[in-house]
């Protein structure tokens, strides 16, 4: 499976930005999709989460201000981010959780994880 995230760039503090991710390959279904970052020094956060049945979480420090959204039937996940500031300068990635449904005559399906290739987001003030 690949996740191909677009969307970053350079804007003024205040400015917006769209993030898109597609995911592509071999699954049966996406459960969670993501959007994570990460600042030079910092560990790798999430930024917000939708589910398979469409409820967002945000953390604090974003809301109000970003909104994750997904369209299923294309596996495509979004991260409208408005009135950005500069503390929001990271690299994102998007991550999504993939599942695949019993095979071989096990009884059970599988989960598995991805990352995409990140997009370099700088606010400038």
């Amino acid at each position: 499976v690949q996740l191909q995230a677009s969307g970053g760039g350079v804007v003024q503090s205040g400015g917006e930005l769209r993030l898109s991710c597609a995911a592509s390959g071999n699954f049966f279904r996406i459960n969670d999709m993501a959007w994570y970052r990460q600042s030079p020094g910092k560990e790798r956060e999430l930024v917000a989460k939708m589910s398979s049945g469409g409820t967002p979480t945000y953390t604090d420090s974003v809301k109000g201000r970003f909104a994750i959204s997904r369209e299923f039937r294309k596996n495509l996940v979004y991260l409208q981010m408005n009135d950005l500031k500069t503390e929001d300068t990271a690299v994102y990635y998007c991550n999504a959780e993939f599942y695949l449904p019993p095979a071989n005559g096990l009884p059970n399906g599988r989960t598995f994880g991805a990352w995409g290739q990140g997009t370099q987001v700088t606010v400038s003030s």
